[in-house]
């Protein structure tokens, strides 16, 4: 922690007690505290609004949904192990490998990298909250709902049944007449909810409550990933929401949309589908792509190599990501000039996801590695990347598409690029932050068994997957006869699924038992460089006892990296405790601008995605009075949430006056 003295220029900072050295309960810890806890009880689990807190319950539910995922896929390559199984019927296991998609694109990969953003924006960027705290608390409420909405139908045998795509015709009215098309129209169109406003939260977060001094260059490489992906959202998720409610109607009101005998198009369900469904799919790799830029080089002692090269690759990659949609198509009869110029397209996206595989390899080499468990997932996730980038751009060949289209290589791909990209990033994620949630050290042992083998059951299972697709295996079969060639390739992979499984619950008691009796962890238990590290762990509930000062991109390496004249200051700065208040500061340059009046703990967000998700499960059923009552609830709720607040109304224009000012 720098103790620099020099004043900062448009700053009028005033000397208060030294952050690492004042006694734990001073007069204005107390006063914080007093502001920004949340209650005890049910009641403060119903109404917070901390981001901490709904950090934690998005990694959570989102792992509880990845367990969930990861027990259907066990089942069904059950099924696939032997030839001739009967473990299923072929009703069941269509289900089971539609809930299995739906559950770790949707309700795991996303959320899971949400709970990290919520978490540690603002400790990374020097602030006490989200921009919109209410809007933070809501988008995890409704993705809580949309999960138990879309679960609900399995129980009762009514699944989503026609694959995560939902290709029409097949998931129209007239092939598939059971409520499960519905479940997944509406469930979509809620978690579409709950992605839309966490991605504008994101977004304003990033450009309105950076710490004085963060301009945009000196922001934390891994926020460039969740923003970049939130962008993305706000662009791709009505596209997604806008086809399920088109399927609803067609299905529930007698519209044809999709209809080819009322002049319908199911091409259009396609394109709208892809259109999202490809930005989508950085939007959950990008994000992890963050977390191992961010992390990797405190592991190997220095910066990352080519940070500006880095970003401006991120927001690359995604740019690209909305045009190349089409590669999801070729096997559908577009035209061959189309088929060159999106062909061409996703072969050239490759090339910013080079650079940034480039630049992790030149920062371990120029590096002094430490071996430690989390250095092994990124350098891990480093080696998969490589390996579903490789697959992706062959996929992207027009010609081998005709031939790979709808086999198991396309569904390799989709292993390692959806989760081998995005676990091994989020459970070394875990193990790097840990400490700083819960104020821990996870097991060092532990944590390399679960390591090794997690990575080589990935491999072993999902690797001879891209053999079973080049034997000609199609994808969604449920058994097979045993003269087809596939005995063997299918027993590896269901025994590698089995041991990548066995690494996940070697995690897990990780997990559990560093809870209880893992090290206590200080502050900065890796030595990084980043703000979040220069608070005590776990961060108190205010984060912040003074707004910081900062001047360079490694505010706590400073010294050793000699990055340029100026020093961060971190132990004096605004106070801001006349009720829950943060800095607002300007867009690109991070100059003060305004003191920003929080919201404080409310049952509206709770309340509101309550109500909504009723809402749906009566469109759902048919109940046309209890929709209208939870409709009428929603208003009400809404109502609570936007009823003016004196706290809420105090604008301070002047950010330089003396009751903004942090004293001793």
């Amino acid at each position: 922690m720098s103790n620099a003295s020099q004043s900062t220029p448009g700053l009028n900072l005033t000397r208060v007690p030294d952050v690492g050295s004042a006694p734990i309960g001073s007069a204005a810890e107390i006063r914080l505290a007093q502001l920004w806890e949340t209650a005890p009880g049910w009641r403060g689990w119903l109404s917070t609004v901390d981001h901490k807190e709904i950090g934690i319950r998005y990694l959570v539910t989102a792992f509880i949904f990845l367990l969930m995922g990861g027990t259907e896929a066990l089942i069904m390559r059950l099924q696939l192990a032997r030839p001739d199984q009967t473990l299923l019927t072929p009703e069941q296991y269509s289900q089971l490998f539609t809930m299995h998609g739906i559950t770790m694109i949707f309700l795991y990969s996303a959320p899971m990298l949400s709970g990290f953003s919520n978490y540690l924006w603002p400790l990374m960027l020097g602030s006490r909250d989200m921009a919109f705290p209410r809007l933070n608390a809501i988008s995890y409420w409704f993705f809580l709902f949309a999960g138990i909405f879309l679960y609900a139908s399995f129980p009762l045998g009514q699944a989503p049944n026609a694959g995560w795509f939902d290709y029409v015709p097949f998931a129209g009215l007239d092939y598939n007449t059971g409520p499960n098309i519905d479940v997944y129209a509406l469930g979509m169109v809620l978690l579409g909810i709950s992605t839309t406003v966490g991605s504008i939260n994101f977004i304003v977060t990033l450009f309105r409550t950076r710490a004085p001094g963060m301009s945009i260059n000196r922001v934390p490489i891994i926020v460039w990933g969740t923003f970049t992906a939130s962008v993305a959202n706000v662009f791709a998720i009505p596209s997604v929401s806008l086809v399920f409610f088109l399927l609803w109607l067609d299905r529930q009101t007698g519209t044809h949309f999709f209809d080819v005998v009322n002049g319908g198009k199911p091409m259009l369900w396609q394109h709208l589908f892809w259109m999202f469904g490809h930005p989508w799919v950085y939007a959950v790799v990008l994000p992890a792509m963050g977390i191992v830029s961010e992390a990797l080089p405190t592991f190997c002692r220095r910066p990352l190599v080519g940070y500006s090269a880095v970003a401006l690759s991120t927001m690359a990659t995604m740019l690209l990501g909305f045009g190349v949609w089409i590669h999801h198509m070729f096997a559908t009869g577009l035209p061959a000039l189309a088929l060159s110029f999106f062909g061409a397209a996703s072969m050239v996206i490759s090339i910013p996801s080079a650079v940034a595989v480039f630049a992790w390899i030149a920062t371990i080499w120029l590096g002094r590695p430490v071996f430690k468990t989390p250095f092994l997932y990124f350098a891990g996730f480093v080696f998969l990347f490589v390996v579903g980038g490789l697959s992706g751009v062959m996929t992207a060949a027009v010609p081998l598409d005709f031939q790979l289209n709808e086999t198991y290589f396309v569904v390799a791909h989709l292993h390692y690029v959806l989760i081998g990209i995005n676990v091994f990033p989020v459970v070394g994620g875990i193990y790097y932050w840990f400490p700083k949630f819960f104020g821990r050290m996870m097991n060092e042992t532990l944590g390399k068994w679960s390591f090794w083998v997690m990575f080589i059951g990935f491999n072993l299972g999902f690797f001879p997957m891209h053999l079973s697709g080049l034997l000609g295996m199609p994808r969604r079969i449920y058994t097979y006869a045993p003269n087809m060639g596939w005995n063997t390739v299918n027993m590896i992979t269901t025994l590698g699924s089995f041991i990548f499984a066995a690494g996940i619950l070697i995690f897990l008691a990780n997990v559990f038992i560093s809870l209880k009796r893992g090290a206590i962890a200080h502050s900065n238990p890796w030595d990084a460089p980043t703000l979040e590290w220069a608070i005590p762990s776990p961060p108190p509930a205010y984060n912040f006892t003074v707004i910081p000062f900062v001047a360079s991109r490694h505010p706590l390496w400073e010294d050793r990296l000699d990055e340029g004249s100026g020093r961060s200051i971190l132990d004096k700065g605004y106070l801001l405790m006349e009720g829950r208040e943060t800095i607002g500061t300007t867009p690109l340059d991070a100059k003060p601008d305004i003191i920003l009046k929080m919201p404080g703990d409310s049952y509206a967000p709770f309340l509101l995605a309550l109500s909504t998700s009723l809402a749906f499960a009566g469109l759902l059923l048919h109940w046309r009075d209890f929709t209208a009552l939870m409709s009428l609830a929603c208003t009400l709720s809404l109502t609570a949430w936007m009823w003016p607040s004196k706290a809420l109304v105090q604008c301070v224009p002047d950010i330089n006056q003396d009751k903004g000012a942090a004293h001793g």
